[in-house]
């Protein structure tokens, strides 16, 4: 038996569906439901590279919907950190989240042009976990 053997850990979609991210009654004309439903699925036929799961809040609740993408095992020995996505709502920027996490999301793939325009800073609190 190998002691001490970590598994490599796949490219994660945090997907918060806290008190404003993935409400209906703040952001009416955007079907949540479908887009959780959307990025499961993308996750299932992925093969492995990526996963998802939720969180009830994230904490940048004046930018939702908010997706963070970290990145796996290979991407963070390779640089790569956890990318923060603000306004994560329409089907271009799902298509955009699901094409970087199956291409290999932080540290292993460049993230499509028009979803760096959605980059947002985190919250202070993330901010200070991340240097530690």
């Amino acid at each position: 038996m190998t002691v001490g053997v970590a598994r490599a850990r796949p490219c994660t979609l945090v997907v918060c569906r806290g008190c404003c991210c993935g409400n209906p009654r703040k952001h009416p004309g955007t079907d949540h439901a479908w887009q959780l439903d959307r990025l499961r699925a993308g996750a299932a036929a992925s093969g492995g590279r990526f996963v998802v799961r939720t969180t009830d809040c994230l904490g940048p609740c004046d930018q939702a919907n908010v997706i963070v993408v970290q990145p796996s095992t290979a991407g963070r020995r390779a640089g790569g950190r956890a990318t923060w996505i603000g306004f994560a709502m329409d089907d271009d920027c799902t298509d955009d989240v699901l094409r970087w996490a199956a291409d290999g999301g932080p540290g292993v793939a460049e993230p499509p042009t028009t979803l760096e325009l959605q980059f947002v800073r985190p919250p202070r609190e993330a901010r200070a976990r991340a240097r530690r």
